[in-house]
């Protein structure tokens, strides 16, 4: 795998991690935090991508508006999902389902139906990638879990996960074979993604959501576009056959952050897991 494109999507997983754990915080914000949080994203990233457009010599083209209002509705489905499953579930549940089952359809989808080739070493990597990540959230031996409230976070991790495989496909399109820079991309979905919401969250409290969580929806709002930028440059730069699972070492950070700060159970189960995806991470980058 590209040396360049590996580290952005490791850079990104660090940020990815962090703004997960300051999502997790926020129990039962619902549509209202969603909405907030995608409306931080756009103020900060549409001035950015209004001056690069004006810098940069191409022009705008219809099917890049296209392209952005189909990741929109994506993205509204994915945030919207995996909040509901952080209301219902345990970080370390919820959060490496949905990234492990993700990366799993993406590759899949990424062979059968857009004819990429990883290689014998890069397939082997993703695939021990996805299996650290279940193992982290496989969520056995946690009792303090109502069996109802861990079959609902696991049908929300799963539900999650097939959003990520439909925008992370529907993603490397545009970038790629529609060519739209990644910036004025994720600035335009994100405009919409708020736009979407807005009926949605006004039937919650966004003022008092905001009183009280002004801090996780500026984090949220800051570093989500910062992760998914650097992740959109790598799909230019190596196979989504490749990036997606590589950019899940994310998982080791937030099942650790579940054990360390959230106080969720079973560390040696996470910490064999952690290691199983880091195998998958090593035979990625040597592929």
């Amino acid at each position: 795998m590209n040396g360049t494109a590996l580290a952005l999507v490791l850079v990104a997983a660090v940020v990815h991690a962090g703004w997960n754990l300051a999502a997790k915080r926020v129990a039962g914000g619902g549509a209202a935090f969603v909405f907030l949080y995608y409306t931080v994203s756009a103020v900060v990233c549409v001035p950015v991508a209004v001056v690069a457009l004006v810098v940069e010599a191409g022009r705008p083209q219809w099917t890049w508006l296209l392209a952005a209002v189909l990741t929109a509705v994506f993205h509204v489905a994915y945030g919207t999902v995996l909040q509901r499953g952080y209301a219902v579930g345990d970080l370390s549940v919820v959060y490496p389902l949905a990234r492990g089952s993700g990366p799993l359809l993406s590759v899949f989808a990424a062979v059968v139906l857009l004819g990429e080739r990883p290689g014998v070493l890069g397939l082997i990597g993703a695939l021990l990638v996805v299996a650290g990540v279940l193992l982290i959230g496989s969520g056995r031996g946690e009792t303090h879990l109502d069996p109802r409230a861990r079959r609902a976070g696991i049908f929300y991790g799963l539900l999650t996960g097939a959003t990520i495989a439909a925008y992370t496909l529907w993603d490397d399109h545009s970038v790629n074979a529609l060519g739209v820079p990644p910036l004025v991309y994720f600035s335009t979905g994100a405009l919409l993604q708020s736009a979407l919401l807005a009926p949605l969250a006004a039937r919650g409290d966004v003022r008092g959501l905001w009183r009280a969580h002004r801090r996780e929806v500026l984090l949220v709002g800051v570093l989500s576009p910062v992760a998914y930028l650097l992740v959109l440059y790598a799909m230019r730069l190596a196979p989504v056959s490749l990036v997606a699972p590589a950019r899940e070492v994310s998982i080791v950070l937030g099942g650790l952050a579940g054990w360390l700060v959230l106080g969720e159970a079973n560390p040696g189960r996470r910490l064999v897991g952690s290691v199983v995806v880091l195998a998958g991470i090593a035979a990625i980058a040597a592929s």
